[in-house]
């Protein structure tokens, strides 16, 4: 399941690439979650799914979809509008399982070893590694404190998003929780969108190609993933697997882009796995 989880976020990044050229960022992210709450809709009527009959789980359930759906991907698009090297907003989310780990045991009661210290410091390198060629040569100029706002509170929105599923959600029903928190998600975003984009779309093949992409494999697929990752394991844990999403990115886009993959990049990968496997290793 981590290793699909993976390959499955992963192609987030790739299907971004072909998509955001044709509609802006938020408008996106809007229609991306209005067609997955129509096929949850579908799913849950279908299988009669019940929605929770705690009104504090339903609070818990939006809150967490703010977190994990609309800021996190909002700030990732948003940061990546204002100019930030999506090398650079990678490398900044990729501190998530250092943050997850730092407060886990306070908020959660878990106990991060040293080793487990180890792989994740050895993971962030790794993923440095891996990441420093896309960033060989860009212009640091052309953005300021705005965009990095945006990749800060990415970081902190999937970071506390995955603490709070962990402790609020995980005895949500994946059909309705789903549901639930994307339809907040939409809440949040929309009026965004409205007051700052244009809302443009140029429906080409690619834009359709990639919207379908990324609403049924990732915002079904990977996030239903996500969300049982939560459910079974250690926050610090399933956080650690972030660590392995931008090596694979880089594959893909060398596979699919024929994108630099140097020796660096692959030591990295191969740094990345090892603390990984440090971390979640019994």
């Amino acid at each position: 399941m981590p290793g699909v989880f993976v390959v499955l976020w992963s192609t987030g990044f790739i299907g971004a690439k072909y998509g955001l050229p044709y509609a802006e960022p938020f408008t996106f992210l809007v229609l991306r979650f209005a067609i997955v709450i129509v096929l949850l809709g579908v799913l849950v009527a279908a299988s009669r799914a019940k929605f929770p009959g705690d009104p504090r789980l339903w609070l818990h359930l939006g809150i967490s979809g703010l977190l994990v759906h609309a800021i996190y991907l909002g700030g990732v698009f948003g940061a990546i509008r204002h100019g930030v090297p999506s090398g650079l907003v990678a490398l900044v989310a990729g501190l998530q399982p250092l943050l997850t780990a730092a407060v886990v045991g306070p908020l959660l009661g878990e106990i991060v070893g040293a080793r487990q210290w180890g792989g994740l410091a050895l993971g962030l390198a790794g993923v440095a590694m891996v990441l420093s060629t896309r960033l060989t040569g860009v212009n640091f100029d052309g953005f300021g404190w705005d965009g990095m706002a945006f990749a800060i509170a990415a970081l902190l929105a999937i970071t506390g998003g995955t603490l709070y599923q962990k402790r609020f959600c995980t005895g949500m029903d994946l059909r309705t929780g789903t549901l639930i928190q994307y339809m907040a998600a939409l809440a949040a975003l929309l009026p965004v969108a409205m007051a700052t984009e244009t809302m443009v779309i140029q429906w080409t093949p690619p834009f359709v190609l990639a919207l379908g992409w990324l609403v049924l494999v990732l915002s079904l697929g990977a996030i239903s993933l996500l969300m049982t990752l939560i459910r079974l394991g250690e926050a610090a844990k399933v956080a650690s697997f972030f660590y392995l999403v931008p090596p694979v990115t880089a594959l893909l886009a060398w596979l699919l882009f024929d994108e630099m993959l140097t020796p660096l990049a692959l030591a990295g990968m191969a740094a990345t796995a090892v603390g990984v496997a440090l971390v979640v290793r019994k």
